[in-house]
């Protein structure tokens, strides 16, 4: 039966299950700052029980977050299509951030969409699926004539994609799925929060990203919704998303109704207001920087430049700087600077499916011209090519597995991002070497954003980078194509590259996080030879401290700088102790 007073179950449920465990030597549980770490506490998340009704065990889910100032704790769910909020002073589930699809609050509080005053509209139009169609599911912020298949066109937004969709990671359509990140963390599916809280930001399945208010209670408002690309087809025509399914398949979802696959990871620029987002999971990953200074003041919505017609190819939203596409084009390279849009227009003709953010459109023809340009060229010998200034043997250029977590370096005002692996000039993939990529935004710059370094790390798949103390970053390696890489992460300088310390005591990491409350870094060691762990590193000495056993999959992480209390949400299993069956979120402490 479905609840329509979550807070009520929540709070019984927390009487039944969230007391403390008992450690040795934890006289008060979560206090203490001496011994190892152990749980402390789990918490039940709404919804979700072994059943199947209506939404099973919590065993699909993705990034989460932190917000210090009012203390919650967000974890994309894809089995409730939505986003779970946490107080971490109580341990306490509050709410679920979702649409008119989502399990926990269909029928009672899906999130409504804000009215946009923009000439003879009053919503957000919907964006083009990969047939140039918008008659997919779960996305929409259009009222009137546009309603979700299922859903009355009743203002509401209209959801996430999830695992009851498609999102499995035993399947491997991953790419398929919507997710979250934090502003100065990084991991897949991303999510990103503002310094003071008040905008969350998720990337979704439909490769665009939702932006909402949450000083609007108790029920977040969407307020922009902002597509990197196009959206997989969905439910569109009659096989939807089939055949893109069946061609992730040895087929890297070649199919056109895949187009752009999901936005997923995300940094955040608190100084200039920039959101770089990543669409990963394409042949030809890509990255998006959008300017959300107008979103974040409350001042526009970055409609498209013809607010009343879709999201799409000529139809761009105002407020993209840039793209750059990992797309391995040689065709510049010793004749023009590799950045070079009009000698080489974006999208690369080259892949699999058209981009909709992306090109040399005209304004006159109701486009944007989004500057759009290509990924680092390292040559065999593992030497950055200046993308500017093409000199010596720059003839071959990185084509990676994937893209990886970002970070935003204030140091240098340039964004960093985790890049799968590169290619030398013989264009034999080496996977045994990824780079750490750094981005200048060049706000301001017509030609847009750029490439200006990438750094090498050997024996590792850079999953993503985290920064610590002062210039320090952390880059998380995990395991991709076949190689199964030995534990170990990098501690490196977030402007020079130069590594500072390598960690082999844990490895395998898909998510990580910096505590600034006690100085560690945090990561959700889920593929470790001997099973998944919570692993710790001491920050200011780059030394690293203690694995903690956790549930099989374990792979989000993130922590509350005020009381250092460690969220990790888990599949089902034994660590769930009475919610074992149902899955749960874990909170581990010091004792």
């Amino acid at each position: 039966m479905r609840f329509r007073n979550p807070i009520f179950l929540l709070l019984v449920l927390f009487l039944v299950v969230g007391g403390c465990s008992s450690p040795a030597g934890c006289p008060t549980c979560g206090t203490t700052v001496n011994g190892s770490y152990a749980v402390i506490n789990i918490i039940p998340v709404p919804e979700h029980n072994p059943t199947g009704e209506p939404g099973g065990p919590f065993n699909s889910f993705d990034i989460s977050v932190v917000d210090p100032v009012h203390h919650l704790f967000f974890v994309s769910d894809r089995i409730g299509l939505d986003v779970v909020v946490v107080d971490t002073n109580t341990n306490i589930a509050v709410n679920t951030i979702g649409g008119d699809n989502s399990v926990a609050q269909a029928g009672f509080n899906a999130s409504p969409c804000a009215t946009f005053p923009n000439g003879t509209i009053n919503s957000i139009p919907p964006l083009l699926d990969a047939t140039g169609g918008t008659n997919f599911t779960r996305f929409g912020c259009r009222t009137g004539t546009f309603s979700i298949p299922g859903f009355g066109a009743d203002g509401n937004f209209g959801g996430f994609p999830g695992a009851q969709c498609c999102a499995a990671r035993a399947n491997g359509v991953n790419p398929l799925s919507g997710h979250v990140e934090h502003y100065d963390a990084a991991a897949p599916d991303g999510e990103a929060i503002t310094a003071d809280g008040n905008t969350l930001f998720i990337a979704n399945g439909s490769s665009s990203v939702v932006v909402f208010d949450m000083t609007v209670k108790p029920i977040p408002t969407v307020i922009a919704v902002v597509p990197t690309g196009q959206s997989p087809q969905y439910d569109s025509g009659v096989a939807g998303i089939a055949p893109c399914i069946a061609s992730a398949n040895g087929r890297a979802f070649s199919d056109a109704t895949c187009a752009d696959l999901r936005a997923d990871e995300m940094s955040w620029d608190e100084k200039d207001k920039i959101l770089l987002v990543a669409n990963g999971d394409p042949g030809f990953p890509f990255v998006t920087l959008i300017d959300m200074s107008a979103v974040v003041a409350r001042t526009g919505h970055c409609l498209p430049a013809t607010p009343a017609a879709p999201y799409g190819p000529g139809n761009f939203p105002t407020c993209i700087l840039g793209q750059i596409y990992y797309d391995g084009a040689p065709v510049n390279i010793g004749t023009v600077p590799v950045d070079n849009q009009t000698n080489f227009p974006c999208p690369d003709p080259s892949t699999t499916a058209p981009s909709g953010v992306s090109g040399t459109a005209s304004v006159a023809t109701g486009g944007k011209n989004v500057p759009c340009h290509h990924g680092p060229i390292i040559t065999s010998a593992g030497v950055f090519c200046n993308q500017t200034v093409l000199a010596g043997n720059c003839n071959g250029a990185l084509s990676p597995a994937g893209i990886g977590g970002s970070a935003f370096n204030p140091n240098t005002g340039h964004f960093l991002v985790a890049n799968a692996n590169a290619v030398p000039n013989t264009l034999t993939p080496d996977l045994t070497t990824g780079t750490i990529d750094e981005i200048d935004p060049r706000i301001g710059n017509p030609n847009g954003p750029v490439v200006v370094n990438s750094f090498l790390v050997k024996n590792c798949m850079p999953s993503g980078i985290v920064q610590g103390p002062g210039n320090n970053f952390l880059v998380t390696c995990a395991d991709h194509d076949g190689v199964t890489f030995p534990p170990n992460e990098y501690v490196i300088n977030g402007s020079t590259g130069a590594i500072l310390a390598t960690i082999t005591t844990v490895g395998g990491v898909d998510e990580a996080w910096f505590n600034a409350g006690d100085q560690r870094w945090y990561l959700a060691a889920r593929d470790m030879p001997a099973g998944p762990v919570l692993g710790v590193i001491d920050a200011k000495s780059n030394t690293w401290l203690q694995n903690v056993t956790t549930n099989s999959n374990s792979h989000s992480i993130a922590v509350d700088p005020s009381n250092n209390h460690v969220f990790v949400p888990m599949q089902s299993g034994g660590i769930c102790t009475t919610q074992s069956a149902n899955g749960c979120i874990a909170v581990f402490a010091r004792q």
